[in-house]
């Protein structure tokens, strides 16, 4: 294994919380493989982008040499998790769960190492857990622990039903811990209250308690509200290439940075071009749950389709040349004296290299060239701007 602090580092990435580092660093300097335990409630047949940002972090683990458990949710999944609900959940049937936790493993298996994941269902201790056992677990804690959770909290005050056994949810998830016995407790950064639930209840059973590490919530492709098939705002691992590229292209230019650190694990490059960096992360995406083939001809297609479309008849803004001549200067007057607004020396570069500035469709690739500037030619700009000469 790495170095404690090579692992911490890897492993803190994208983190919001992690509860304790002091104490994860001593569990990881044990040198042995920790178990690290993510929970999910097959509710749907399908995985989007915003799941993968915690099956990614279980490969990180897994690459470090440590154990996952991939706990489905089979019994938790008909009671519903209530984190971040205004309402309860519908229930499913256990067949409906059943069908989604098929789809759902061979989904997570595009990210995981299926030979290095133990897979379980929390139906195999609940199930067989008698109703003296229930009470006995449900008197661990209180009322008023629960109703400290902000969506509980907010039910209540707004005047909404909180079912009882949604207060079932957190206690379970928590039992799950112990079952398990989990090192390390992977989830959303809505699913605190129920990791620290586990952590509590480990402690009463004499075990070492769980570390908590939970995740950005990913926003979906509208920019504002987590990504949710519900909400159509997803993109799907299983979408088809073009789909899933087309998909990605949308994304506020705002929410790139987070993209690339959740959903590839990179750093956006701030001097990227932000087209530039949106095709880049779509063909990456595409490239990890397709292939890099398929990535490249949904590069290609687009390019076609959209970068490079004639711009010949199309009626433009027109632009009288001032005595500069070179790319820089001309792209600078173009911004100020058209669009009324000034860019700097800087940015037209970071254009360039992005591959945006273009004269009759070929890319511009030297800020210091003086090309030929004809009239009646058409200088692309950005993707919303573009100028005829006179």
């Amino acid at each position: 294994m790495l170095p404690v602090s090579e692992q911490l580092e890897i492993l803190k990435r994208g983190t919001v919380t992690i509860h304790s580092e002091k104490e994860l660093a001593a569990k990881l300097a044990k040198g042995k493989p920790l178990r690290i335990k993510l929970g999910v409630d097959p509710t749907s047949p399908d995985i989007h982008l915003g799941h993968a940002v915690a099956l990614r972090k279980l490969r990180q683990f897994q690459d470090l040499g440590h154990q996952i458990v991939l706990i489905i949710g089979d019994f938790t999944a008909m009671i519903g998790d209530p984190s971040g609900r205004s309402t309860t959940r519908p229930p499913l049937t256990y067949d409906e769960v059943l069908a989604n936790a098929k789809t759902y493993t061979d989904q997570a298996f595009l990210v995981l190492d299926k030979d290095k994941t133990e897979v379980v269902f929390n139906g195999n201790w609940f199930k067989e857990m008698p109703f003296m056992e229930v009470i006995k677990l449900n008197a661990r804690v209180t009322l008023q622990q629960m109703l400290q959770r902000e969506d509980f909290k907010n039910r209540v005050a707004n005047g909404t039903e909180v079912r009882l056994h949604e207060i079932q949810y957190p206690i379970m998830q928590g039992w799950d811990s112990v079952v398990v016995r989990s090192d390390v407790e992977i989830g959303g950064s809505d699913q605190l209250f129920n990791i620290l639930v586990g952590r509590d209840l480990q402690k009463e059973e004499g075990m070492e308690p769980q570390i908590c590490m939970t995740l950005p919530l990913l926003e979906g492709l509208d920019g504002v509200k987590k990504m949710s098939k519900s909400l159509g705002n997803y993109v799907g691992l299983t979408d088809a290439p073009k789909e899933m590229f087309g998909k990605l292209m949308s994304i506020p230019d705002e929410l790139m940075a987070k993209y690339y650190l959740l959903v590839l694990g990179e750093e956006l490059d701030a001097t990227m071009h932000p087209m530039e960096a949106k095709k880049a992360l779509a063909a990456k995406c595409v490239a990890v749950y397709h292939s890099e083939a398929a990535a490249q001809e949904c590069r290609d297609d687009w390019d076609l389709r959209f970068s490079k479309k004639d711009l010949a008849n199309v009626e433009l803004p027109l632009l009288t040349l001032a005595d500069r001549r070179d790319v820089l200067g001309v792209v600078q007057h173009a911004y100020l004296s058209v669009f009324e607004q000034t860019v700097s020396g800087g940015d037209v570069r970071r254009l360039v290299q992005g591959g945006s500035i273009q004269l009759n469709g070929e890319k511009l690739t030297d800020p210091k060239a003086e090309p030929a500037w004809e009239t009646g030619a058409v200088l692309k700009l950005d993707k919303k701007r573009s100028v005829r000469l006179a």
